[in-house]
């Protein structure tokens, strides 16, 4: 039999939420995965259709979902989340022809890509952990991971995997380790400071 009610809750960084059946006050447990769709996340208030399947442990849940009616293209709020990826991107390559340029050391360099992978990687065993109710990753160790040059994966991450992207309060701190990394990094650029860095590898 097929159902229509309400999304009245919707975890993006976990891959979950509820669902109120019209007419009911019962709400149906649903994953990510459920849905026909993939193309798009579900959000809070979206109506959609589904079937009610029992889960190995008796529990209900919804299966095969799909979006009801027409909604709205989503085109706009997608270009919005890709803004800060397009920024990690530019900052890379910056990075790079200082490198060429001989600005900066190559070890720069190869410090923001490897902390940006081990960050990428971080985060999706983290969004793993998440969804399956494992062990979960300190939110210090992934802002420290940023703040010493992973926040370009990071933010990769955060755009490919939705993990992290939506919590304000962690936003909030990462966006000031942003900051503070790339303020050390024009340091770098001057005398000064590739002075200093220069001194510090040849110790």
């Amino acid at each position: 039999m097929r159902y229509q009610g309400k999304i009245t809750s919707w975890k993006d960084d976990q891959g979950f939420g509820f669902i109120t059946t019209n007419g009911s006050s019962d709400r149906i447990f649903f994953h990510i995965s459920a849905f026909k769709n993939r193309k798009r996340r579900p959000a809070t208030n979206e109506i959609v259709t589904y079937n009610v399947e029992t889960d190995p442990k008796g529990r209900l849940r919804a299966e095969n979902l799909a979006f009801a009616g027409n909604h709205p293209p989503a085109s706009s709020s997608h270009d919005r989340r890709s803004i800060p990826l397009i920024l990690a991107i530019f900052f890379i390559l910056f990075v790079v022809a200082a490198t060429i340029s001989e600005k900066i050391p190559v070890i720069v360099l190869a410090l923001y890509i490897g902390t940006s992978i081990i960050a990428f990687v971080v985060y999706a065993f983290d969004k793993s952990a998440a969804q399956n109710d494992r062990w979960r990753t300190d939110e210090c160790t992934l802002h420290f991971l940023g703040l010493i040059g992973g926040w370009p994966g990071a933010l990769a991450a955060q755009r490919f995997l939705r993990h992290k992207s939506k919590k304000q309060s962690f936003q909030n701190i990462f966006w000031s380790t942003i900051i503070l990394n790339c303020a050390g990094f024009v340091w770098l650029l001057t005398h000064e400071g590739f002075g200093t860095l220069n001194s510090i590898i040849s110790y």
